[in-house]
C-alpha cells in the first residue's frame, strides 16, 4: 500500500499576522525580516504544500503625499518578493474612513478559499495563519468535509475561538520566530 502524502494549504492573513507579530513584541533585529517561505517550510514540515496564499489590503496613495507614495512602493516591493517566492497574493482593499484605515475583503477571500478547497478536495489540511474569528464558519465547513485544521497564532496571545475549531494549534514563541528570520 502506498502511503499518501498529506496535502496542505497555507493561508496567511497578512495584516492580522503583521499586527499580531508586532503586538507579540518579539525581538527581531532591524536588519532582519520574517521569511514567509521559511514560515511555510516550518509549518508544512515534510508534507506537500499545494498552495501558499497571502491575503492583504492594498494601500493606495489617496492623499498624494510622499509618505503615502513610499508606503505604496514598499508594499508593492514586498508583494512582488513574496510572489516571486511562490505565494499567491490575494488582494483586498483598504478603506479610508475619517482617518481610520480598515481592511476590506480579505477575510471573505480566505473563507471562500477554505470552503472551495474543501469542496474540491484541494487539500487535506488547511493551515490558517490568522486570529480572526470571522473565519470560524468556513473552518466548521472544512471540518464537516473531513479536512484537518491547523491554527497558527502566538503563545502570548492565542485566539481561543480558533483553537476550539482546530485539530492542532501552533503557538509561536520567540525561538520559533528566530528560525524564520531572513
Amino acid at each position: 500500500m502506498i502511503k499518501k502524502i498529506e496535502r496542505v494549504c497555507i493561508y496567511v492573513d497578512g495584516s492580522n499576522w503583521y499586527n499580531l507579530l508586532k503586538r507579540a513584541k518579539f525581538s527581531i533585529p532591524k536588519d532582519q525580516k520574517v521569511d514567509l517561505n521559511k514560515l511555510a517550510d516550518f509549518l508544512s514540515s515534510g508534507r506537500e504544500c499545494v498552495s501558499k496564499r497571502y491575503y492583504v489590503g492594498i494601500i493606495r496613495n489617496v492623499d498624494g503625499t510622499a509618505k503615502s507614495a513610499e508606503l505604496v512602493k514598499g508594499q508593492q516591493q514586498f508583494l512582488q518578493k513574496i510572489t516571486d517566492a511562490g505565494f499567491v497574493v490575494k488582494r483586498g482593499r483598504i478603506a479610508y474612513d475619517k482617518g481610520v484605515l480598515r481592511e476590506k475583503g480579505t477575510d471573505v477571500k480566505i473563507a471562500v478559499d477554505i470552503v472551495i478547497g474543501a469542496v474540491d478536495d484541494y487539500y487535506d489540511t488547511v493551515i490558517l495563519v490568522s486570529s480572526d474569528t470571522d473565519l470560524i464558519p468556513a473552518l466548521q465547513f472544512a471540518r464537516y468535509k473531513n479536512k484537518k485544521i491547523e491554527y497558527v497564532g502566538f503563545a502570548n496571545a492565542p485566539c481561543f475561538g480558533l483553537q476550539k475549531y482546530a485539530d492542532i494549534s501552533i503557538l509561536l514563541r520567540q525561538k520559533d520566530v528566530d528560525q524564520i528570520l531572513a
